[in-house]
């Protein structure tokens, strides 16, 4: 088994969660009319997708290490492959809606298994690097997924954007087969699952930390991807398209922090890392409320900051699970995941409520304190910790 190779494969089907989330988003406008549904019923089949994504982490991560990586993968892979074929022929919301809920459940089996597998073949400096590869491999799906879905609906029917994920889901599965042998460890846990190893991981100082980073990242994320476009286009005017590449800034800066984040390991403790990203973009968050009315430059420089520092701590994250917990990598990637998703889904629900307070600054102001109380709790655990990566 060529190692690099299933690194690439794994992340792949990782990949393809962000990917097919945003893939769909440029041809919502021609869904709505071909289905004549409202656009609430077409927001529903993102929010749908978002929550099966974040649940079935819970799921697959106790599944793979009971059943194995490779068996939960290729059955992942195969859901998801039969549901994009289903959108593909959906002649109603209805039927779209139950098509959509399944690809979500099909292909979160994809960022759970690939960081487990990377932790199982790899170790030290080695496993830091593939995991930065995992994570700009994973970052990469937002930035390419609007921009394939929109290449695609200007040159063929919507339905061929389902269509593409049915062949690239299929090229990955068939990928991951052949080259995807077993690397579940014979440490590895095989009890019936429990409850209580979910509140393992939890309790564990280094579990809850980075639990708590990853919501808050992705909290933070979310609040920048749902109210930005409103400051561009309320303070800026700008256009569709200007916005997009307003866009690609922080997300390009997403995958460039992940691909050095991998790379900083062994360099730095793995503490010592998250704590100053986690300052990094809290000074990132801060510069955004002081220049997003100001200068559109200084907008753009601030939010491809706020990517840069959020994608370094990235692999470090997934490094230090898959370290602590060798016995149940999954469960402990899945409860990540899991936690990483519900970030997603706050962060707009709680940014939309102080929106209709204090407008766009109340919603960044409050996201910058909770994340700078959250880098608090990182400093203080770091100097009570005991060794290089056994605790935070």
């Amino acid at each position: 088994m060529k190692r690099q190779l299933v690194v690439y494969l794994v992340s792949l089907a990782a990949f393809l969660g962000p990917f097919t989330q945003t893939i769909y988003t440029p041809i919502l406008p021609e869904v709505t009319a071909a289905l004549a549904t409202s656009s609430f019923w077409i927001n529903l089949t993102i929010s749908i997708f978002t929550f099966f994504l974040a649940m079935m982490q819970i799921v697959y991560g106790p599944l793979a290490d009971r059943k194995g990586r490779r068996t939960v993968l290729l059955a992942g892979v195969g859901i998801y492959v039969a549901a994009s074929l289903g959108c593909f022929f959906s002649t109603s919301i209805y039927a779209l809606l139950c098509f959509r809920a399944l690809q979500a459940v099909g292909i979160a089996a994809g960022s759970v298994v690939a960081a487990t597998v990377i932790g199982d073949l790899f170790a030290g400096k080695e496993r830091g690097r593939a995991m930065g590869t995992f994570q700009m491999m994973v970052s990469l799906g937002p930035v390419i997924g609007p921009i394939a879905g929109g290449l695609l609906a200007e040159h063929f029917p919507f339905h061929a954007v389902f269509l593409a994920l049915v062949v690239a889901g299929g090229l990955v599965g068939i990928g991951n087969f052949l080259f995807l042998k077993e690397t579940k460890p014979d440490t590895a846990a095989s009890a019936p699952f429990r409850l209580s190893d979910f509140a393992a991981v939890l309790r564990h100082r280094a579990g809850s930390s980075i639990v708590l980073l990853g919501f808050m990242q992705y909290y933070s994320l979310y609040n920048f991807l749902v109210f930005l476009p409103g400051i561009l286009t309320d303070r800026y005017g700008l256009s569709a398209q200007e916005k997009g590449t307003v866009y690609l800034a922080m997300s390009s800066m997403i995958v460039i922090g992940s691909f050095l984040g991998g790379r900083l390991q062994g360099r730095w403790p793995d503490r010592h890392v998250m704590a100053a990203a986690a300052y990094l973009t809290v000074a990132a968050i801060f510069f955004f409320v002081i220049v997003a009315g100001r200068s559109l430059v200084l907008l753009v420089l601030a939010i491809a900051m706020f990517g840069l520092f959020l994608g370094l701590s990235l692999p470090v994250q997934t490094t230090v699970l898959t370290n602590v917990f060798q016995a149940r990598r999954s469960t402990a990637i899945g409860v990540y995941n899991f936690f990483r998703y519900m970030g997603m889904a706050f962060g707009p629900m709680v940014g939309s409520a102080l929106f209709a307070i204090g407008g766009y600054r109340l919603v960044y102001a409050v996201d910058d304190v909770l994340f700078f109380a959250c880098a608090l709790l990182l400093t203080a655990r770091a100097a009570r910790m005991a060794g290089p990566s056994s605790s935070v």
